[in-house]
């Protein structure tokens, strides 16, 4: 294979010097050159023997300037990033002339295995039978708890074949499937998911889908994990709770957006933090980022609670250098799918918005503690507090919403209609600036009882009661049907399914379910150690951590501040929990999986293949990788 030798380097940094046959040696990028040696007229030169006269023209060229060597031989100094923006790239080296007494080697190179070869350095997938099995014997703790995972699962499918149901909820999203359209009360991106498996009439896909869904978080959880260089049994540690947890699989066989939900906000969050091995892996791409914009806005599209990460994520990544264009890449992305879908509620509902619910549910948040003789209230605003003998109640916000005889649902027929949204939004807002201390109490109370070690019957019984696997066929109420056709709820699932069953228990498998619900899940405490372990991987981490841990306090809080605690609200949680705890065992100091140790690992590849920027030129024949 011809070689790279440091003649053609000169030539290429400075048109005066010439080829490799030159006497004067360049040997820095800076302007330094070593001393000035003349050559014996007729002797050969250090890169070979002269062979014509143009080659002893520049020789003679040479030696005319080797009596004023500091004009020449010291040119004016320029620094390292001038020098490498100036220096044009070096041309690749000749492939070597095959032998014919050798042995042609696999396609693809020795190291591929007959697969092909690699299209980048750091590739993520292995490419042949060879690099298969090592990535199987790699990742054999995780595939080993994978099984298992799976195996739960699929025990739980057995045990629940037509999935389980959320009162209320799950009959809007069933509904909203058989007639799409944007509602008033929620976002209906998970009934389009619905819409999609409705060809099937089957509501076992729906929960087998969701049981993947979860899956593919803890492979995605587990990935970014080993990226950021941890060891296989400190990642898969990370991944266990989400695994493994009794209520997270639970939450995945009920036909729920929560699975989705999560999905695509774990998704959109690997997409900004996944890196390619390389010294420019410090921000994230614009595709990257318009990818990762997508998958949040259709995160929000399926759970509205989302929609505070869309402003959130671009300032984190403008605290990397550089990150104006991923931050700008990203709102771009977003935007598109979220204002298309207000457009499409501006239609059907006659406002450009999203929703015209959060007025009621931010009412119900003050309204224990709003006072109306604090708070300076416009006419249309008055007779919306509670009397004081409901408020000495403190029945919870998620109950007291529904409650017919509150002063919102006696005014209006419907709440969530436009003006009524816009009048019960500005009375929250004047009772929160009003009573600030009433409102973060509130607030801080139901985020403690996220980390208390029993969990309570809130907001009721009946509600903590559906987030638990049962012993028998749930029984479906007779109110009106969401579809549109004035049926029932029953009416609407029976439609979906074509007439199967809408609940089925096998007790056997339903028992140990119940059983391992019961004795394997993440405590409360627990939950609390993560967020500190977290607090300290963002000091040894940067951004990385702190961009996981700023997403999983977003996904707590919010739902809290502007409606209130639920059990159900929690579990999106974990997997940015698990990462920004997992981050801390992370090598390195860097800003992103891979850390600085990355980076290294890329130089001294660079130095050792000869690639543009190494040290290292090799003077032998070279091999790819």
């Amino acid at each position: 294979m011809a070689k790279i030798d440091d003649g053609n380097i000169r030539a290429a940094e400075n048109p005066r010097v010439g080829p490799a046959t030159s006497p004067f040696r360049r040997t820095s990028l800076t302007g330094c050159c070593a001393p000035f040696t003349p050559e014996t007229p007729g002797a050969p030169s250090v890169d070979g023997p002269v062979t014509d006269d143009t080659d002893r023209g520049r020789r003679s060229t040479g030696r005319q300037f080797a009596k004023f060597p500091a004009i020449w031989a010291f040119p004016r100094r320029v620094s390292l990033r001038q020098a490498a923006v100036r220096t044009p790239p070096l041309r690749a080296p000749d492939p070597p002339e095959p032998d014919p007494s050798k042995p042609e080697p696999p396609e693809g190179g020795p190291a591929s295995g007959g697969g092909g070869r690699r299209s980048s350095l750091g590739s993520a997938f292995p490419q042949g039978a060879a690099e298969w099995r090592a990535s199987t014997r790699r990742h054999a703790l995780f595939l080993i708890a994978l099984l298992g995972a799976t195996a739960l699962r699929w025990t739980t499918l057995r045990a629940y074949p037509s999935g389980l149901w959320f009162t209320g909820d799950s009959y809007f999203y069933i509904g909203h499937a058989l007639n799409p359209r944007p509602s008033p009360t929620r976002t209906t991106g998970y009934s389009m998911l619905l819409w999609l498996l409705r060809p099937a009439h089957s509501l076992y896909l729906i929960v087998f889908v969701q049981h993947v869904l979860g899956l593919a978080v803890a492979v995605m959880l587990y990935a970014l994990l080993r990226r950021a260089r941890l060891p296989g049994w400190a990642a898969v540690l990370a991944a266990l709770p989400v695994l493994y947890d009794g209520y997270q699989i639970e939450l995945e066989h009920l036909v729920m957006s929560e699975t989705l939900f999560t999905f695509f906000l774990v998704a959109g969050v690997a997409m900004l933090l996944w890196r390619p091995l390389g010294p420019d892996r410090a921000r994230p791409s614009w595709k990257q980022a318009v990818a990762a914009g997508a998958l949040l806005s259709a995160a929000t599209l399926v759970r509205s609670a989302g929609a505070p990460l869309i402003p959130l994520l671009p300032l984190v990544l403008l605290l990397w250098r550089g990150g104006w264009r991923s931050a700008v890449a990203f709102g771009t992305a977003a935007a598109v799918p979220l204002l298309s879908y207000a457009f499409w509620f501006q239609q059907v509902n006659g406002t450009f918005a999203l929703t015209t619910s959060d007025g009621i549910f931010l009412w119900g948040r003050t309204a224990n503690w709003a006072s109306c003789t604090k708070i300076p209230l416009p006419p249309d605003e008055q007779g919306l507090c509670l009397p004081r003998r409901v408020q000495a109640q403190r029945i919870p916000p998620g109950r007291l919403d529904w409650i017919g005889t509150i002063p919102p649902r006696q005014r209006w027929r419907f709440v969530a209609a436009p003006d009524a949204n816009r009048t019960l939004r500005d009375f929250a807002f004047r009772a929160i600036l009003a009573q600030p201390r009433a409102y973060a109490s509130d607030v801080l109370r139901g985020v403690g009882y996220t980390f208390e070690n029993r969990r309570r019957p809130y907001p009721n019984d009946t509600t903590e009661m559906l987030y638990h696997f049962r012993d028998r066929p749930q029984i479906f109420p007779g109110g009106r049907g969401w579809s549109g056709h004035g049926g029932t709820a029953l009416g609407d699932i029976l439609t979906y399914t074509r007439g199967g069953a809408p609940s089925r228990v096998n007790l056997p498998e339903a028992k140990r379910m119940i059983a391992y619900q019961d004795r394997v899940h993440l405590p409360g405490p627990a939950l609390g150690v993560l967020f500190a372990v977290g607090a300290v991987a963002v000091l040894r981490r940067g951004r990385t951590a702190l961009l996981a841990l700023g997403t999983a306090t977003t996904l707590l809080v919010f739902p809290i501040a502007s409606a209130d605690f639920d059990y159900r609200y929690v579990l999106p949680v974990l997997p940015f929990l698990c990462l920004a705890a997992g981050l801390v065992l992370a090598p390195g100091n860097g800003n992103g999986p891979g850390g600085a140790g990355a980076v290294h690992q890329w130089i001294r590849a660079s130095r050792w293949w000869g690639i543009p920027g190494s040290r290292r030129r090799g003077t032998g024949p070279a091999s790819g990788p």
